[in-house]
């Protein structure tokens, strides 16, 4: 029998757990852990490391022992540290859920990466700003200025060329930071079983405003993996 798989959430660049709540609890297992880093929900001290391959480090310090199989759920920018951490630890990281992935290598540019949030921002939800204010409050500006810094030099893609696991990709139909061919080209550096999706609604903060559509997607990826292990172990 395999063993049981645990999932771990990680915000996106500024973001706390409650960016994660709305599609967590429509998940097996409501109540999933989110992991906060220095820059996606956490503050930085001026010597922190902010690379993403070093926040991936952090990620796997604090994993139980116990811990052998992990499914990770992580959001515009923190997928660049999961597929880190998939990298980093393949045996542990049994499948990726990146939704909104960052950073498109035609957007690396500070004009380009704010031109391409300018477009996206008028069309989220109105009623998550209040939310998001506190959030990036918690997490200061500097942090989430230099983290942006450090994720934009960063190619996923190269990343997820050393992972074998599969990847599903999601994204918001108003998402004009992780459009989509963005998208599909994310999955297509993933494992075998990899795959793209664009939600019937939403733009990019979709874990938080489209939380059922995107557990919808994440469970039906789950029970594909499940029914995959089950299947290679028999």
């Amino acid at each position: 029998m395999p063993e049981p798989t645990a999932l771990l959430a990680l915000p996106g660049l500024g973001l706390g757990p409650e960016s994660w709540r709305p599609t967590l609890k429509h998940l097996p297992g409501a109540g999933a852990p989110v992991r906060l880093l220095p820059g996606f929900g956490e503050p930085a001290h001026r010597r922190q490391d902010l690379d993403p391959r070093a926040l991936a480090e952090n990620v796997l310090a604090v994993l139980p022992d116990d811990v052998t199989r992990v499914v990770l759920l992580a959001h515009s920018a923190s997928s660049q540290v999961a597929a880190h951490v998939a990298a980093l630890a393949p045996a542990r990281v049994v499948a990726l859920v990146l939704v909104g992935p960052t950073t498109d290598p035609r957007t690396t540019t500070w004009p380009r990466l704010v031109a391409r949030w300018v477009a996206t921002a008028p069309l989220e939800t109105p009623r998550q700003v209040p939310t998001l204010l506190r959030q990036y409050a918690r997490t200061t500006l500097p942090a989430m200025v230099r983290g942006l810094d450090a994720v934009r030099k960063d190619s996923i893609e190269q990343t997820l060329d050393r992972v074998k696991a599969p990847v599903l990709v999601v994204r918001g139909p108003r998402d004009h930071i992780c459009l989509e061919d963005w998208a599909a080209s994310v999955a297509a550096h993933g494992g075998e079983g990899s795959r793209h999706v664009t939600l019937s609604a939403g733009a990019h903060m979709v874990p938080f405003t489209h939380g059922r559509l995107v557990a919808d997607v994440v469970r039906e990826f789950l029970c594909e993996l499940d029914a995959s292990t089950s299947a290679s172990s028999a």
